[in-house]
């Protein structure tokens, strides 16, 4: 009996923080556009579609497990994912190949100039 009572008030303060949300949303929305836009006031249920609509365009929160927004880190992490490619691609080279990768990425980044610089001059 105890589970039932903590999944009820589980459900209703799940309820009362997305109805706080929404009610924040709505005051600043008639709060800031009407005065800055000269656009509508909006009611409650328009509060949440624009709430909903926002959280569709621009995610639901960390997405995969494993994430840290702080340091872009992590198995779910764009700079992960990158590594792990580059790793896998990078792996079959000998190392005279991943030398001149390198040296190319240096051209490609950094013009011919720094790579000129570190050459031995000529007499």
């Amino acid at each position: 009996m105890k589970k039932v009572g903590k999944i009820i008030l589980m459900v209703i303060c799940g309820i009362a923080f997305v109805t706080a949300v929404i009610f924040v949303v709505m005051s600043l929305w008639n709060w800031l556009i009407p005065e800055l836009f000269n656009g509508p006031h909006i009611d409650f249920w328009k509060a949440a579609g624009i709430l909903l609509l926002a959280k569709i365009l621009f995610g639901f929160g960390k997405g995969k497990g494993g994430h840290c927004s702080k340091c872009g880190t992590g198995q779910g992490s764009w700079k992960h994912r990158m590594r792990e490619k580059w790793n896998a691609k990078m792996a079959h080279l000998s190392p005279e190949e991943k030398e001149k990768m390198k040296n190319k990425w240096q051209q490609c980044w950094w013009g011919d100039d720094q790579n000129k610089s570190t050459e031995a001059p000529k007499e």
